[in-house]
């Protein structure tokens, strides 16, 4: 459970006192300017400079600060679908929460639970908020990563909330939960509530349609053209900002671009994400060499028969071949 601090009273009656330019903050052509917090709190993520903002899934997500929209990202994993959302938080200084949505959280870590406390001196019992109502009556962009993977008690639950004007009713408290204005309510899924027809995510399943209804905007962040998941790669990567750097992350790209295409045709049962990519070319900060560093973040997680194919696509990128290779 969450308790309550005085910063956290005080957070309750915060609303944005300022706007920012999407076009300053994000880099996006447009003319747009969102409600935001002039000052930074504890609860604010961390600005990262070098963050490179995906056009649409940018703009979704800030329709859902401006508006109250709900907002569900969907999409492979490693894409940085709950990193675009804590990033524009950051920027707009809008509290943000985020709560993986796994088989163990359960409808009592949502809804709250009695629990025995001291009260001068003597053992009482008080009910303690859970995640949702504690974050419903405050300033906090809430977000539920792996939203596919929750049980469908704690989705029957989230339903309630998911319209804006909806209220949060609490049976055993007989308490009825009005949202602050400030919340705001965001999801990330590998699959788009029709479950994973790819082998890839196990223990996610379908989500009601009535549910999926509820959301305002749904948008899909996959991966990104060659050019600009290279940009992204090299912001993470300084050690490899050269002309020989970007050739050796055009072509760590390009191997990721192959892997993904033999996963689609049936030949490969695991992909390359960016966050791979990303892994790979820190690897090389070590092992200085790119074979090893390669297969250290992808070829180890690869079933064994599936590594000639991926040392074949090495050689293809790279005029080398992978060491270490059984077929």
């Amino acid at each position: 459970m969450l308790d309550a601090t005085q910063n956290d009273a005080n957070a309750q009656q915060m609303m944005p006192d300022t706007t920012v330019s999407v076009r300053e903050a994000f880099g996006l052509d447009v003319d747009l300017t969102i409600p935001a917090y002039s000052t930074r709190t504890e609860r604010v993520p961390e600005i990262d400079p070098s963050y490179l903002f995906d056009f649409r899934t940018t703009l979704a997500i800030l329709s859902g600060f401006a508006n109250d929209w709900r907002v569900l990202i969907s999409g492979f994993h490693g894409t940085g679908k709950s990193t675009h959302i804590e990033q524009v938080a950051a920027r707009l200084n809008w509290p943000c929460l985020r709560i993986n949505l796994d088989s163990h959280v359960s409808r009592i870590d949502l809804i709250g639970k009695d629990a025995i406390v001291l009260r001068e001196g003597k053992q009482v019992t008080e009910f303690q908020d859970g995640i949702l109502p504690w974050a419903y009556q405050r300033n906090i962009a809430l977000v539920f990563d792996e939203y596919d993977a929750g049980r469908p008690d704690v989705m029957f639950v989230i339903q309630r909330v998911l319209e804006a004007s909806g209220q949060l009713t609490l049976l055993d408290q007989s308490r009825v939960i009005k949202p602050h204005p400030a919340f705001r309510f965001f999801a990330t899924a590998n699959t788009v509530g029709l479950g994973d027809t790819t082998g890839l995510y196990h223990g996610t399943q379908q989500i009601n349609q009535a549910q999926m209804d509820r959301w305002s905007v749904t948008t899909i962040l996959n991966y990104l053209p060659a050019e600009h998941e290279a940009e992204v790669v090299l912001a993470k990567a300084p050690h490899l900002q050269n002309e020989e750097g970007r050739k050796m992350v055009n072509q760590m790209v390009s191997l990721a671009g192959l892997t993904r295409s033999a996963f689609k045709n049936g030949d490969l049962a695991t992909v390359m994400s960016p966050r791979t990519v990303i892994t790979w070319t820190q690897n090389l900060t070590f092992f200085k060499d790119v074979g090893l560093a390669f297969e250290l973040a992808f070829v180890n997680k690869c079933d064994p028969a599936e590594r000639a194919l991926i040392g074949e696509l090495f050689q293809r990128v790279f005029g080398e071949e992978l060491k270490d290779i059984d077929g």
